[in-house]
């Protein structure tokens, strides 16, 4: 028994493990406000339409963070042309991590773990005790013989 509980707890620390590593690359995204309408924008789409490069050193030096969301990044697309630079807001954000849908899934799992348990623990106590009152049970010594 011991074992397998030894092995349960390397599997749980792998899953999580892989959790976090998973966790590690949340999408950025800009929002650009131009002549008063606000585009949302994803970071990691690219800003002309050439085909990606298969070098994957430039792939990195192109992947965009949110200190390329300004004022230029957003006139550069064709919602922005012809705006002043003064009347462009932004606004970066993230969303859909992997690190929030792993929260998220952790809980939602320990809350119908606990509710589980709190249905069914009214038949494990009855279980436990009548296996308790079974071994329990010695014969008298002196009346087995009849």
């Amino acid at each position: 028994m011991q074992r397998r509980n030894h092995w349960y707890l390397i599997l749980l620390v792998l899953f999580f493990t892989f959790e976090f590593a998973l966790a590690s690359t949340p999408t950025s995204f800009c929002k650009c406000t131009c002549f008063g309408n606000s585009t949302i924008v994803a970071l990691d789409s690219p800003v002309n339409s050439q085909k990606p490069s298969t070098n994957s050193i430039k792939d990195r030096a192109a992947k965009k963070t949110c200190n390329d969301c300004n004022r230029q990044f957003c006139l550069s697309y064709s919602f922005c042309k012809g705006e002043k630079e003064d009347n462009v807001l932004t606004a970066c954000f993230q969303r859909d991590s992997a690190k929030d849908r792993t929260v998220v899934f952790i809980f939602i799992i320990a809350t119908v773990g606990l509710l589980s348990y709190a249905a069914v623990r009214p038949w494990i106590d009855q279980w436990t005790t009548r296996t308790r009152e079974r071994t329990s049970y010695i014969p008298v010594s002196g009346q087995s013989g009849q």
